[in-house]
């Protein structure tokens, strides 16, 4: 590690200590498990929407084995409106294979992490080095901007992750034990000062020593980056019958279904995502409900 990286750990690692909310997934008394739980739950979705969600999950299920052994519709229903509803099948299926494969305790060897269904490289990293204090680089959305816009100069990075990202995370971890808080620590800098499009870089530790601003913070000249619209979107749509199946004890009639969008067209195929995802299931008579209920 060169004295240049390791210049800056001291003033991020000291911001954070002054500056970082208290998330109860970042808690001494957070377990493995409710780390993993709010990994996925953070996935496209902000903090304070996963809050209320996340302390009424565990404290539901606050083992694997408790979820493992609710059907996987009622995870879907508990999801509520934090969107990408696929998010809680892959947890269930977490939770059953970390209960069939580890004895239900969330496993801390990385290689065992990245081998569940639906834990990708990134959660892995995640879980390992917050839960278990391993040293690992944690690369998402807001490290990915600090370090574009401290160590390469550009205002945004690259559209999708590269392995040279990886590579320069890798590069700049300090030693254990600071290794954990490192990675958390540019997670909250990139979500509290270095935003991505209004950078508070007069409350930025270490503004002295980023490229982007010593060059005249110039502007980003890659492909233009989009919102996602929601309105009107199959998106909305999918979201408003699997509302209509969350909210209801009982199987749902064609026709309840039928009054939630009026485009024909839209609403059937809508409800054919919904269907092949597994968020949903037909009956016999024509009702559907969530999946794997009795």
């Amino acid at each position: 590690m060169s004295s240049a990286s390791s210049a800056l750990h001291e003033p991020v690692l000291r911001w954070y200590a002054e500056h970082a909310r208290d998330l109860p997934w970042r808690r001494p008394d957070a377990s493995p498990w409710g780390v993993l739980v709010s990994e996925i739950m953070l996935q496209q979705t902000p903090v304070s929407r996963v809050l209320p969600e996340y302390d009424a999950w565990l404290a539901r299920w606050p083992t694997p084995a408790a979820l493992a052994a609710a059907p996987s519709g009622e995870a879907v229903r508990q999801w509520g409106r934090l969107g990408y509803p696929r998010r809680a099948l892959r947890l269930h299926d977490t939770a059953r294979a970390i209960v069939e494969r580890h004895g239900g305790e969330v496993p801390a060897d990385h290689a065992a992490l990245r081998a569940l269904p639906g834990i990708g490289t990134y959660t892995a990293a995640a879980v390992a080095a917050f839960a278990f204090r391993q040293r690992h680089a944690v690369v998402d959305t807001n490290v990915r901007r600090v370090l574009a816009r401290l160590v390469d100069g550009a205002e945004q990075p690259a559209r999708t992750a590269t392995m040279a990202e990886l590579h320069l995370a890798e590069s700049l971890l300090p030693a254990e034990p600071d290794a954990p808080t490192w990675s958390v620590a540019l997670m909250e800098l990139g979500a509290l000062v270095c935003e991505a499009r209004a950078p508070r870089c007069a409350d930025c530790p270490v503004a002295h020593r980023c490229a982007w601003r010593l060059a005249g913070k110039p502007a980003y000249h890659g492909p233009p980056r989009r919102g996602q619209t929601y309105a009107g979107t199959d998106r909305q749509v999918r979201g408003l019958l699997l509302g209509v199946l969350r909210e209801s004890a009982r199987p749902v009639p064609q026709a309840t279904l039928d009054a939630v969008w009026p485009d024909e067209v839209q609403r059937a195929r809508a409800l054919a995502g919904l269907l092949a995802d597994g968020l949903a299931e037909p009956l016999a008579d024509g009702r559907y409900r969530l999946p794997g209920a009795d």
